[in-house]
């Protein structure tokens, strides 16, 4: 996912760009560049990491206090130095700096080669420039009308932020699916992909709504939609501050996350909890509960470790509110045909609320009559205005690109959503509802005593962390755990690891194992325990190394398995929000010991906000 910082307004705009691509760079990324714009326009940009457009620009003229920048994760054309943003109109009248992609841009861009346009990049990026500068110089309009008809055109997703060296001074954002926000300032205004470049400066923000396209200035903004009606700026407060976008006393984000799931955990239920503990409430659901309570079947849509959130939903709803539930990946689920009716109810969850996919099957399904929610993280997101209500995650930004407390803070969500569901349809007893309950507030106080045995943690990973191959095994709720751990080792280690549920491992996977296969085992006392005590004795059997996941105090397991991780006893449905930490934490500390960028792995964006 690229990202876009830009600044209008009197102070000098390097620093701000460069500090505010630096704090973009959790999104992933292979170039980075910058604008000025001062009476003249100085463009740098460059293959690499912001430290090498820092380098780039060393003794270089970077005055002006107007200026745009981006870090581009490639999608049209290789990573390189042509192809980094920002990018300018053939005749330079226009410059871009855009996330997303444009769908019909070989269509474009053959009509405008056909007007004498040639191209110095392989981007779509540089086709969105030349249309919008074709369009002003033919149509004789000013900059925003340009922009605004050129959009008309496009097909696609983009946040955009576009200078007009004819028209200097200002600055000119739109927005279709990719998100963009602009901080207000005194005089001053901070337009960025996502808040926390913005933070620092101002905790005052309009977040762009998809087909508006605004016009900042000292003077002032301008908000209007593609067909020039003026729409109402919703300027909203922000309560992140710099101590979340900073990693403290940690070496990594992503470490400092993991720390942070017992608070990201009490902050999802905090509030929705009663004092004595006996009830839940969900506000954000309250005003469709009546349609929630007669729903026949949910629909779960997702992608990534949300999808793995999901399937621990699944077990949820099914076990304690006695709905029927399906859970599909949105990347298939919105190009199929489904079967959805007035009596379903969809579940869409993303961390970001901007996840291209999961959107594309919220809005492929909302005309065919079912009560939709969302489950996200970020307030004033796409998902949260496109479905009919939802619960916020309150995990706070989450910037290490492998999702840690976002994934326990949706299973917290979940949880709650099911408990309340089978208490209000009376699937639960009153008594069975305030012990779970209670076992829930109890969760953040297990997660702190899990951390706590990290170092037991870190010496297992030095055991294994030259291995090539992994294994992973879970039965019923855990099962998703086991696909959520794989995937963590996969992200940010680059050791090939698959999940599986572990009654299949005698069809297929234990033909893998043998003396070097560690097999992370997901083995708590549970109604699945004496199944997954046969399955450690069948990995035993074939010398495979067994790594547990066991309940504190389990003897039988600490014999059995070459290494035993303990976790404190808990009712079976509580378990993946405390089974999933050592995973995480092994994961952490494998790739930290062969040297790989755990905050931003290869080939990896935060938010996959374009298909």
């Amino acid at each position: 996912m690229c990202g876009i910082v830009a600044y209008v307004g009197e102070r000098t705009a390097y620093p701000i760009l460069i500090k505010g691509l630096q704090r973009l760079e959790y999104r992933g990324y292979d170039s980075a560049g910058i604008a000025l714009f001062n009476g003249e326009t100085n463009v740098y940009k460059c293959r690499g990491r912001v430290k090498d457009l820092q380098k780039a620009t060393a003794g270089r003229d970077i005055s002006g206090s107007i200026g745009m920048g981006h870090t581009r994760w490639a999608t049209h054309g290789e990573p390189s130095d042509v192809n980094a943003h920002p990018h300018r109109s053939m005749n330079g009248k226009f410059h871009v700096v855009h996330n997303g992609i444009v769908e019909n841009c070989t269509h474009l861009k053959r009509e405008l080669e056909n007007r004498g346009y040639r191209f110095a990049s392989e981007t779509d990026t540089e086709v969105l420039a030349n249309l919008i500068e074709n369009t002003y110089t033919e149509q004789h309009v000013s900059a925003e009308l340009a922009v605004r008809l050129a959009l008309t055109k496009v097909v696609g997703a983009y946040g955009l932020v576009i200078a007009c060296g004819e028209e200097p001074g200002k600055l000119i954002a739109a927005r279709n699916g990719s998100p963009l926000v602009i901080g207000v300032g005194e005089n001053e205004y901070f337009l960025a992909s996502d808040a926390t470049p913005i933070i620092e400066y101002t905790d005052r923000v309009l977040y762009l709504k998809d087909g508006e396209v605004a016009v900042v200035s000292t003077a002032g903004l301008d908000l209007k939609d593609l067909y020039n009606d003026t729409k109402t700026p919703e300027i909203k407060t922000i309560s992140l501050g710099i101590d979340n976008i900073t990693k403290g006393d940690f070496r990594h984000y992503m470490h400092k996350e993991i720390h942070e799931q017992a608070t990201s955990v009490a902050d999802t239920f905090r509030g929705r909890i009663s004092m004595d503990q006996s009830k839940i409430f969900l506000g954000g659901i309250l005003d469709v509960m009546p349609r929630l309570l007669e729903a026949k079947r949910i629909v779960m849509v997702a992608c990534g470790t949300s999808w793995h959130a999901a399937l621990a939903g699944e077990y949820l709803f099914e076990e304690y509110a006695r709905i029927p539930v399906e859970v599909e990946y949105a990347s298939e689920f919105r190009y199929r045909n489904p079967i959805i009716g007035e009596d379903d109810l969809v579940i869409a969850i993303s961390q970001s609320g901007e996840t291209a996919d999961t959107l594309a099957a919220v809005r492929m399904v909302k005309n065919r009559g079912a009560t939709i929610l969302g489950i996200c993280n970020v307030a004033g997101s796409s998902l949260s205005r496109e479905t009919d209500a939802g619960v916020y995650t309150h995990a706070g930004i989450e910037i290490g690109v492998a999702s840690t407390k976002a994934f326990t803070s949706q299973i917290t969500a979940l949880t709650m959503m099911a408990f309340f569901m089978g208490y209000k349809r009376r699937t639960l007893t009153e008594e069975s509802y305030r012990t779970l309950i209670r076992g829930l507030v109890s969760v953040p106080e297990m997660i702190t005593e899990i951390l706590g045995g990290e170092e037991r943690i870190r010496e297992i990973a030095a055991v294994y962390k030259d291995v090539t191959s992994a294994l992973y095994l879970g039965r019923g709720i855990l099962f998703p755990v086991a696909l959520e751990g794989a995937l963590k080792l996969k992200e940010i280690s680059y050791i090939h690891a698959e999940g599986y549920p572990a009654a299949e491992m005698k069809h297929g996977p234990i033909a893998l194992i043998d003396g070097t296969l560690p097999v992370f085992v997901l083995a708590i006392k549970d109604r699945s325990y004496a199944k997954m005590i046969s399955n450690i004795q069948e990995v035993k059997a074939r010398r495979g190394k067994v790594i547990a996941v066991a309940t504190k105090g389990d003897g039988e397991i600490s014999r059995l398995a070459d290494h035993v991780i303990e976790i404190p006893e808990c009712h079976e449905a509580l378990s993946p929000l405390l089974a999933i930490v050592p995973l995480q934490l092994l994961s952490y500390h494998i790739a930290v010991m062969r040297g790989c960028n755990v905050d931003q792995p290869r080939n990896l964006a935060k938010s996959v906000t374009v298909e």
